[in-house]
């Protein structure tokens, strides 16, 4: 059977940190994940998980400079300094609340130097992982929602992870941008396989609950499920209302 993380960034946004995470093992989700924990004391969130049961897969580095609408900063010329502070504040939280997997966001930029700054910033990310058993994922975002997002498509993630070349960084495949960008989804995820660290999921193209659009996810699980894909696949989503409200799919599509 499917299992499913709920994404905390976008469901029970609400709630605090800690409250969400009730809320989702209450509803019957199998993992919770999250985007930038970092405000919350680390002894909340460890509360609530050991109340719960559930674990925390990931969470993702900093964006930066918000109100110059950063979205990252690890592929960003110049910025070294900044990137690995958020690499390591990243670290630092995950191994608090034992999390396996961090997301390092690229952050909008192009070009040669940016990739290897990119590079070379993941190579830092992954060796001061390492120590921790810690998995270094990164993702391509769609091109409307992310314009100039430095990570674009699958094959681009694929060409610096091989350049990174070690073992614990992975791609994360989420199935909205890359439907987006790319399509074919189910091929994909086979074939991509040997490099992925984590799925998610949502609805095309509105990013709402995924029992709607122009993907079929109960064709998508059952790949998934068939190729042996066996860690909870993340539901970050944004619910059309509220997040309780559009949970009709969690069963139906669980298989």
């Amino acid at each position: 059977m499917i299992k499913f993380s709920a994404n905390l960034g976008f469901l029970w946004k609400e709630l605090s940190l800690p409250d969400a995470i009730r809320a989702a093992k209450k509803v019957g989700f199998d993992a919770v994940e999250c985007h930038w924990p970092y405000d919350t004391p680390v002894e909340d969130v460890n509360i609530a998980l050991a109340e719960t049961g559930l674990k925390m897969l990931g969470l993702n580095t900093i964006r930066g400079d918000l109100e110059k609408g950063e979205n990252g900063l690890c592929a960003l010329v110049g910025r070294q300094e900044e990137a690995r502070a958020a690499i390591d504040q990243a670290i630092d939280y995950a191994v608090a609340i034992n999390t396996p997997n961090i997301h390092v966001m690229a952050g909008f930029a192009q070009g040669e130097a940016a990739h290897n700054t990119f590079v070379e910033n993941l190579k830092y990310a992954c060796a001061q992982a390492s120590a921790h058993n810690i998995t270094i994922l990164i993702e391509p975002l769609n091109k409307y929602d992310a314009p100039d997002y430095f990570l674009q498509n699958s094959t681009q993630a694929k060409v610096i992870i091989e350049e990174v070349g070690t073992d614990n960084i992975k791609l994360m495949f989420d199935c909205y941008h890359l439907q987006i960008m790319e399509g074919d989804i189910s091929r994909r995820l086979v074939e991509l396989k040997p490099i992925i660290g984590h799925v998610q999921f949502a609805s095309v193209p509105t990013r709402q609950e995924p029992n709607q659009g122009e993907l079929d996810y109960s064709h998508i699980f059952k790949v998934l499920f068939d190729n042996g894909f066996d860690q909870p696949i993340g539901a970050e989503y944004k619910p059309a209302t509220t997040t309780e409200a559009g949970l009709g799919w969690l069963n139906d599509l669980r298989g």
